[in-house]
């Protein structure tokens, strides 16, 4: 019997999500993480384009989640629910039910949900949130899903299990030392295994990530401009194109500003190393998420007789990791009970 195994990573930036599975073949999708809740969702009008997004109810509010949810931004920005305790809020489970209604399944037996590094350690934190997953949820009108069983699973480990089916060496990896650094949008997560085993005393996550980049080049252009600046996806653009963003009808040049920006991950890699050493005996040191391109500088600088990998799609490549680590563990759990079951064999794609 062929089993739905599907893995969701909500990130403080994007919810990326496999879609549809076919075989070995996955199609990966996201949309921006910002859930914003109201009493009833509006009425859209007729002569427009009807918006891409969802409404999920949870408690006595309705979220409104989806890839055009900035259509449905007031003035306070939904962003910035960048909490340590994220994923006990209402927001964290309207997105991550809102990624599960793109998938467009009634059943899921298995669901693998990522946490940041730090919040992984913290046992009761885990435990609760694996069961508020479980059962049944509703996902808007007349649609719901149930979920049979939850899983999470620290961040950076989808990435590892990435890497070595990528790069046929899935055996190998299983054997080494590995160092998966993985900044994403607010968090900076590391993680050091063993094989697939993680070396809890060594790994860790520190609010550094991409958010503070954002914040600390958005100041700059306040204080430049002497306003309020808070345009942090044109900044985020800007960074990835290397084009100007245009701020008060002009374009803006923030080099003056990325001095001090670059500090956000120098900060962040020498947190990293007073829990990694100089790294001597790592094998592997793999570098994902969607800050990698602007952290890259500060962890090859402090890490200058390595080699880093970067994984191809990293925005995608912990969420594709769920996916394989999830269809290998509900194999093992189908064996358990001596159930026969159809799932694909894990190979590189």
């Amino acid at each position: 019997m062929n089993r739905i195994v599907r893995a969701v990573d909500v990130g403080r930036g994007n919810v990326k999500f496999i879609a549809t599975v076919s075989g070995v073949d996955f199609k990966c999708e996201m949309f921006p993480a910002e859930a914003h809740p109201t009493e009833v969702l509006p009425e859209q009008d007729g002569w427009s384009a009807r918006r891409k997004t969802v409404g999920i109810p949870i408690g006595k509010l309705i979220y409104e989640v989806g890839p055009d949810v900035a259509l449905a931004a007031d003035v306070f920005n939904a962003a910035v629910l960048q909490h340590d305790r994220y994923c006990e809020s209402d927001e964290y489970l309207a997105l991550l039910l809102g990624a599960i209604h793109y998938m467009d399944v009634p059943v899921i037996d298995l669901l693998i949900v990522g946490l940041p590094v730090a919040t992984f350690k913290l046992r009761k934190v885990v435990t609760a949130l694996e069961r508020r997953l479980t059962g049944q949820h509703a996902l808007g009108g007349t649609r719901s899903v149930t979920v049979a069983k939850a899983k999470a699973v620290p961040q950076p480990v989808g990435a590892l299990m990435s890497y070595g089916l990528l790069q046929n060496r899935l055996a190998e990896v299983r054997k080494e030392r590995s160092l998966i650094v993985d900044p994403g949008r607010r968090t900076f997560d590391w993680l050091v295994t063993q094989g697939m085993q993680q070396i809890e005393k060594r790994s860790h996550s520190v609010n550094r990530g991409m958010f503070d980049v954002l914040q600390s080049i958005a100041d700059g252009i306040g204080r430049s401009t002497s306003s309020q600046f808070r345009d942090f996806d044109a900044i985020d653009i800007a960074l990835r194109t290397r084009k100007r963003p245009v701020v008060f009808q002009s374009e803006y040049d923030i080099e003056q500003h990325l001095p001090l920006a670059r500090k956000i991950p120098e900060q962040a890699v020498a947190e990293m190393m007073r829990y990694v050493g100089d790294a001597g005996d790592i094998k592997n040191i793999l570098l994902v998420g969607g800050g990698a391109f602007f952290f890259k500088p500060a962890l090859k600088a402090a890490f200058p007789r390595h080699a880093i990998h970067e994984i191809k799609d990293p925005l995608f490549a912990n969420v594709r990791g769920f996916q394989y680590a999830g269809i290998d563990l509900a194999r093992s759990l189908c064996s358990q009970h001596a159930e026969v079951m159809a799932l694909p064999t894990l190979e590189a794609p």
